[in-house]
């Protein structure tokens, strides 16, 4: 007899997570082995329980979704990753799905909406709700993603991005710098590319872009 799919999820508002929790659990072909209130709690989870699918929201503290979706990937791409999130822009959407999530799910969809999309994405398929799907394919269609000039952001590497965050968050360089396992030189030099990349010249600033950003 095939075993129950594992489940972590990763969702840092208590009550949601809880619900989750239940919708998740009443399954009879899954179980939960782990939940995460953060990004950086939701790598720990991954490499300790190995979980089948990741259900994961993408405005966490300490690390994006997004980041953690890379991350995730690049160590265990058998995974599969379903988001849910309030964020339906197209920026967010390919951002997730090039990252190499395999679903992409609205908070504001109903609970069967959701359960069609970990059904389908642990049987091995894509799967947008249908908000999402007319969205990426409008644009598309009237070649909005032709010719895009790169933004400050795209420039950004997976490692800046993660600190801008915790800079944002209110964390200084020590405490970064542990989080991070890296030195407090590291962090600073980082710190001091991302200034340079976005022409931001104070942690006010930074807050200000990354909250722009929604990575608050």
């Amino acid at each position: 007899m095939i075993g129950k799919k594992r489940i972590c999820i990763a969702e840092d508002h208590t009550i949601l997570r809880a619900g989750l929790r239940a919708l998740l659990a009443s399954h009879p072909e899954v179980e939960i082995v782990a939940e995460a209130a953060d990004g950086l709690e939701l790598l720990s989870a991954v490499q300790k329980h190995h979980p089948d699918l990741v259900l994961l929201d993408l405005s966490m503290p300490r690390l994006h979704g997004l980041e953690a979706i890379k991350e995730i990937k690049q160590r265990n791409p058998q995974i599969r990753i379903v988001v849910l999130t309030m964020h339906d822009t197209e920026e967010y959407v390919l951002a997730a799905l090039q990252g190499g999530a395999e679903g992409y799910v609205l908070k504001e969809n109903t609970e069967g909406e959701l359960m069609l999309a970990v059904n389908a994405v642990l049987a091995g398929k894509t799967y947008l709700s249908p908000e999402i799907s007319g969205k990426i394919v409008s644009s598309y269609l009237v070649g909005k993603k032709t010719a895009a000039p790169t933004s400050h952001w795209e420039t950004l590497t997976h490692r800046e991005r993660q600190i801008l965050k915790l800079i944002a968050e209110g964390y200084k360089n020590k405490e970064i710098a542990e989080s991070l396992h890296m030195s407090v030189k590291t962090v600073e030099t980082h710190r001091m590319h991302l200034m340079k990349k976005l022409d931001l010249h104070s942690a006010a600033a930074l807050t200000a872009y990354a909250s722009e950003k929604g990575l608050l």
